[in-house]
C-alpha cells in the first residue's frame, strides 16, 4: 500500500514578473516572422518560427487562483506541490493542474433511523460544517472527498447515536436530547476521525433533527406524559406537606388553638385534601343545636 501524500508547496514565480519576458519574446518572434515578408520580401526567420510554438507552450504555465482555491500540480504523474495563495503565477508548463476549494462547506445528512443504546428506534439528522485542510490528501487519497465526507458523516452519526440513550440512562446521563453540547463535541470528534484520511477538517457538527420513530412515538409520548405527571405530583405532595406542617406549627406557636391528636389528624387530612386535590374543594360546616 502506498504512503499517504502530504501537502507541500509547489515551485512558482509571480506571473507579473514572467509576463513581460513572455510578451517580449512573443513580439520579437512575431516581428521576425511578419517583418521580413512585409518590408523586405524575404522569407521569415526560422528561429522566430521555432520560437513561436515554444512561447505558446510556455504560456501554459500561467495560472490564476482565486482566494481559498488551491492549485494542485502534477508533474508526469507525480505530485509536484500545491499553491494556496491567490493571484497570478507562472509554473512549470509541464505541470497539470487541479483546483481544490478550501472554502467551508455545509452538509445536511439525510434523516437516518437508528436504534439508541436502549434499542429504541429514533430518527436523527445532523449538520456538518467542514473544509479541506490538506489538498494533496483530498485529491489523491480518496476518489471523491465530497462523497467520502457524506458517507463517513452518516457512519459516525450512527455510531454516536447508538452509544447513547434518547432521554439518558437511569441516572439521566448520556442523553441525546438533553446533552446537546456534549453530543455535538463527540459527534465532531468522531466524524473527524472518520475523515482524517481525506485531509478534511471538521469545523462543527450538530444534531439538527431528533425524534422517536413514528412506530413508537405515541407510546413514548404517553410515557413522558406519565413521568411528568408523577414528577408534578411528587412536587405537589412535598409542597403540601410543608404547608401543613408550617400551618400547624404557626397556629400552636401563636396560641391560637391547641390540637389534640385527633384534631391534628383531622386537620392534616382536610388540608392535604384541599392542597393535593385536582378538583375545586368545597368546605362542609357542621352546625350543631344548642
Amino acid at each position: 500500500m502506498s504512503e499517504s501524500v502530504q501537502e507541500r508547496d509547489a515551485s512558482y514565480i509571480s506571473g507579473w514578473l514572467f509576463l513581460p519576458v513572455w510578451l517580449g519574446g512573443f513580439a520579437w518572434a512575431l516581428w521576425h516572422i511578419i517583418g521580413p515578408v512585409v518590408f523586405y520580401a524575404a522569407p521569415p526567420s526560422i528561429p522566430a518560427i521555432i520560437a513561436l510554438p515554444v512561447l505558446g507552450f510556455l504560456g501554459k504555465g500561467f495560472t490564476i487562483l482565486q482566494p481559498n482555491i488551491a492549485g494542485v500540480f502534477v508533474f508526469f504523474g507525480r505530485y509536484a506541490g500545491t499553491i494556496r495563495a491567490d493571484g497570478f503565477f507562472w509554473t512549470n508548463p509541464f505541470y497539470t493542474r487541479q483546483t481544490v476549494s478550501m472554502r467551508v462547506n455545509n452538509l445536511n445528512t439525510p434523516t437516518l433511523k437508528v436504534n439508541d443504546r436502549a434499542g429504541n428506534p429514533i430518527e436523527v439528522a445532523a449538520v456538518v460544517v467542514w473544509r479541506v485542510a490538506d489538498s494533496a490528501r483530498a485529491t489523491f487519497d480518496v476518489a471523491d472527498y465530497g462523497t467520502y465526507v457524506t458517507i463517513q458523516s452518516e457512519s459516525a452519526l450512527r455510531a454516536v447515536v447508538s452509544s447513547r440513550w434518547y432521554d439518558g440512562d437511569p441516572e439521566g446521563r448520556h442523553s441525546l436530547r438533553g446533552d446537546l453540547d456534549a453530543v455535538a463535541q463527540v459527534l465532531a470528534e468522531t466524524i473527524q476521525n472518520h475523515v482524517l484520511l481525506a485531509g478534511v477538517e471538521i469545523v462543527e457538527a450538530r444534531i439538527s433533527h431528533l425524534a422517536y420513530a413514528p412506530e413508537i412515538a405515541s407510546a413514548m409520548l404517553r410515557r413522558q406524559q406519565a413521568e411528568a405527571v408523577v414528577a408534578a405530583r411528587v412536587r405537589i405532595v412535598e409542597g403540601a406537606v410543608g404547608m401543613v406542617k408550617l400551618g400547624i406549627e404557626h397556629l400552636e406557636r401563636e396560641g391560637v388553638v391547641r390540637f389534640s391528636d385527633a384534631d391534628r389528624v383531622k386537620l392534616v387530612t382536610n388540608l392535604m385534601t384541599v392542597l393535593v386535590s385536582e378538583n375545586e374543594t368545597h368546605p362542609v360546616l357542621s352546625v350543631g343545636k344548642e
